[in-house]
């Protein structure tokens, strides 16, 4: 049967003839094969335009076609014959194949469900069994004419609700990445809104601490340039000792130890500076922890700058004044002396006088008295020689007057509480 098959085998395509014809020199090849050949042949050729010039494949002969070609050569009809019956009786495409779960048995059983052919073996004892089945030719005949009705269901309504939804959802989609690139607009507004307020603020802020630090420089530059001054002329004066111990000629020594011992004399006559701590308030740390810690974004425009300032402490120890307040420090030379000294003694002739009477204005008078006093000792900058004495005063005088107020308020209350 193989050396059968190899004699039915067509020479150019290697498969069994596919309606052989047979060329002048007797050989047979497919009709295709022959058109292929017959088509090369014609594009090399500059033969009769009337005649269709054919090379065979095995023998090399050229043998001249009528013009309608391939289509005039006779039909091998015997060697068809053979193909047909070869092919039914059992040849590559007539013999069914046998089963790889069951040896030696056909697989000549169509199982429906799985689309599959199966052997009897199959369909009794193995994997199928149970499925529906069909002859393989009725089901090949049945659904030959499915793709036909398939293609009939893709209608030009069905392809054109298609091409209608996918152009709505582009337009859709075109919509979102609007909204959304609307959406970045905002949003880059937005942070660079605050992100300019905050610029603006810190901005603000250090020029409150610029401020600041110009208000040292005038209060402290001065001195250190004056100090600078003596430490120059003490260094002058050194060498010119060592320059007049050096001298011989008595009048010349005179007049230089005369001029020596004046510059000597104011050098050491000229008052040194006062060094006055100044302190800055307030500390940016303890302001914004205090002030900025719970400010929100909406009230950003409302964050407090504070106006930083240079000051000594209180007379009473007191910190730096709170947070944002600012103080306009008085200079030593308008120091309001003769104000305080007659508060002190209006103070302290009330508590000599009438000290009940005193205590009975209540915490209305006495209180904001003892605050005014505070408040006016903060503000002064006293000389060293008196600082100690009046601060002693201003504490005694007003832990005298808030002890008395608290002990007229106790008695008062005892006495309402017992009347009751």
């Amino acid at each position: 049967m193989d050396n059968l098959e190899e004699d039915l085998t067509c020479s150019v395509c290697y498969a069994l003839f596919t309606d052989p014809r047979v060329l002048p020199c007797s050989h047979t090849f497919c009709k295709c094969c022959l058109e292929s050949v017959l088509q090369v042949s014609s594009n090399y050729s500059i033969w009769r335009p009337l005649r269709l010039p054919l090379k065979c494949p095995n023998c090399r002969s050229v043998v001249e076609l009528p013009p309608t070609g391939v289509d005039a050569l006779p039909i091998n009809v015997s060697l068809r014959a053979i193909i047909e019956k070869f092919q039914r009786d059992g040849g590559p495409h007539g013999r069914p194949p046998t089963c790889p779960e069951h040896p030696r048995q056909p697989l000549n059983v169509y199982c429906v469900q799985d689309r599959a052919l199966i052997c009897g073996f199959c369909l009794t004892v193995g994997r199928h069994q149970g499925h529906a089945i069909d002859d393989l030719q009725a089901a090949y005949v049945r659904e030959r004419d499915a793709p036909e009705q398939l293609v009939q269901q893709l209608t030009d309504t069905r392809w054109a609700e298609v091409c209608a939804l996918a152009e709505r959802l582009e337009q859709e989609k075109a919509r979102g990445e609007g909204l959304v690139r609307q959406d970045r607009e905002a949003v880059g507004q937005f942070f660079q809104g605050v992100q300019r307020l905050l610029e603006r603020k810190r901005d603000e802020y250090m020029a409150a601490l610029d401020a600041a630090s110009a208000e040292l420089a005038r209060s402290y530059d001065p001195l250190i340039e004056k100090l600078k001054d003596m430490q120059e002329e003490q260094l002058s004066l050194i060498s010119l000792g060592s320059a007049v111990q050096d001298e011989e000629s008595p009048l010349a020594f005179l007049e230089k130890v005369h001029l020596f011992r004046a510059r000597v004399s104011s050098l050491t006559q000229t008052p040194m500076p006062q060094v006055v701590p100044l302190y800055i308030a307030p500390r940016a740390g303890d302001f914004l922890r205090e002030h900025w810690a719970k400010v929100t974004i909406g009230g950003l425009e409302q964050g407090p700058v504070p106006k930083v300032a240079c000051h000594t402490r209180g007379c009473l120890g007191k910190p730096a004044p709170p947070a944002g307040l600012s103080r306009a420090w008085p200079d030593p030379r308008q120091r309001p002396l003769p104000l305080f000294a007659l508060l002190v003694l209006l103070v302290a002739a009330g508590l000599h006088l009438d000290p009940f009477g005193m205590a009975s204005l209540g915490l209305s008078v006495v209180a904001p008295l003892g605050e005014l006093l505070q408040s006016l000792a903060d503000q002064l900058v006293w000389p060293f020689d008196v600082q100690g004495l009046l601060e002693e005063l201003v504490s005694n005088v007003c832990a005298s007057v808030f002890s008395l107020a608290d002990k007229t308020y106790q008695h008062f209350a005892f006495f309402l509480q017992a009347s009751q």
